[in-house]
């Protein structure tokens, strides 16, 4: 009976340590299986545009993927400097955001990695069409120089170029605007060398304004490119507005939204056309200490004529309308128009709208028969919102968050 349970119990360790063995010994084989089943390939790299192309259009996006593994490192480097790109969420796509530089050789080097981290390096090469002429940026205002950069709410945005542009679209695409406020505008053509940008209405008071003319390779016509990029930045001020009545010959100024001045004033006293002060939205367009003023279509010895000295003027129109001190007018000030078109003011009155005006502030005279042009001087919000968005290509935008 002993030997039976004896012979029980060695048989069952017997076994037992057979199962453990047959177990180990199998999963280990099973693993090594598993190991080398899960290796995988390396990362597959694609490029676009494809290796050795020529004459590829500028705004042509460079665009690189990885498939079975992510990108770790993408350039594309030229002569004139890299091509800054952005990465997806994923890691696994990357695409320019700038237009490349016409008649430049590129050359695209990407560093990929697949899921066990295996480095996989791809090169590649790709040359721009060349450019016949280049444009640039005649004048970009406003500009510290020329309007000082903190303006008033109702400034534009106004650039002019040395070449016609044809291509609207392409070069309005890369007019980018920026606000520390939310603001809603469009770019607006008044002919193929000049194109502005205004809100919807006013800027708000108190806003951040950057503009940048990412131009540098935008094909602007047939074999015409952008030579360069340009930027600038501003900051709208508070909000004045000022209204004048041509019946009832004053100005109210109201500076957000609050009376700070009333002004007799003396408006054009009409009869010739040219003699009647523009209705509509003027802005401030130069503050000048002294102006030297001439009668409009009459020449020295003619009826009418005269060249006089004024002082303290700010300018509204390219047809010769000022707000300025005239003490020969006080009397009619408040009561009678009695100019030859612009806006009589006392001289102290000339002084302090001179000190208190910002460029850009919009000047609103109402009461004439005459209306101001869109194109006489800064006569922007002489259109409204469909009128301007007519000459807009690429049409309304909200403005990037500064």
């Amino acid at each position: 009976m002993g030997q039976a349970i004896r012979g029980s119990i060695q048989g069952a360790g017997l076994l037992a340590l057979a199962l453990v063995a047959s177990c180990s010994g199998g999963t280990a084989t099973k693993g090594e299986k598993t190991a080398s089943a899960v290796r995988h390939a390396d990362a597959a790299v694609t490029v676009a545009p494809v290796d050795r192309a020529r004459n590829v259009p500028t705004d042509t996006t460079v665009l690189v993927s990885a498939q079975g593994g992510v990108l770790k490192k993408v350039t594309v480097k030229s002569r004139n400097g890299p091509l800054p790109g952005v990465l997806s969420a994923d890691g696994t796509q990357w695409r320019s955001r700038r237009t490349a530089t016409p008649g430049t050789s590129y050359e695209v080097t990407v560093t990929a990695a697949n899921p066990d981290g295996k480095i996989t390096e791809t090169t590649s090469s790709f040359s721009t069409v060349k450019a016949d002429k280049t444009f640039s940026i005649e004048s970009f205002l406003p500009s510290e120089e020329m309007t000082g950069l903190t303006v008033g709410v109702g400034m534009p945005v106004m650039i002019t170029f040395d070449q016609p542009i044809t291509d609207r679209v392409a070069v309005e695409r890369n007019l980018l605007v920026s606000a520390s406020k939310p603001v809603f505008g469009a770019w607006h053509w008044f002919d193929d060398k000049t194109v502005h940008f205004r809100p919807k209405t006013f800027w708000p008071a108190h806003t951040k304004v950057r503009v940048e003319a990412r131009l540098a390779g935008v094909r602007g016509g047939e074999g015409l490119y952008g030579k360069q990029n340009q930027s600038i930045a501003f900051k709208v001020g508070r909000s004045q507005i000022t209204r004048g009545s041509t019946a009832t010959h004053h100005l109210t100024v109201k500076r957000d939204g609050k009376t700070i001045r009333e002004i007799p004033m003396s408006a054009g006293q009409g009869g010739q056309w040219k003699y009647y002060t523009t209705s509509g939205v003027h802005l401030a367009m130069s503050r000048e200490p002294v102006t030297i003023m001439t009668s409009p279509g009459i020449g020295p010895g003619q009826a009418g004529y005269y060249r006089m000295t004024v002082y303290n003027t700010v300018r509204i129109s390219n047809s010769g309308e000022y707000i300025h001190s005239a003490p020969w007018s006080v009397g009619s000030q408040g009561y009678s128009n009695v100019s030859h078109g612009c806006v009589n003011v006392s001289p102290a009155n000339a002084i302090w709208f001179l000190q208190n005006t910002l460029i850009g502030d919009p000047i609103i005279i109402t009461g004439s028969p005459r209306p101001l042009e869109p194109t006489n001087g800064w006569g922007h919000w002489q259109e409204d919102w469909k009128q301007w968005l007519k000459w807009s290509s690429v049409k309304h935008f909200t403005a990037d968050s500064l």
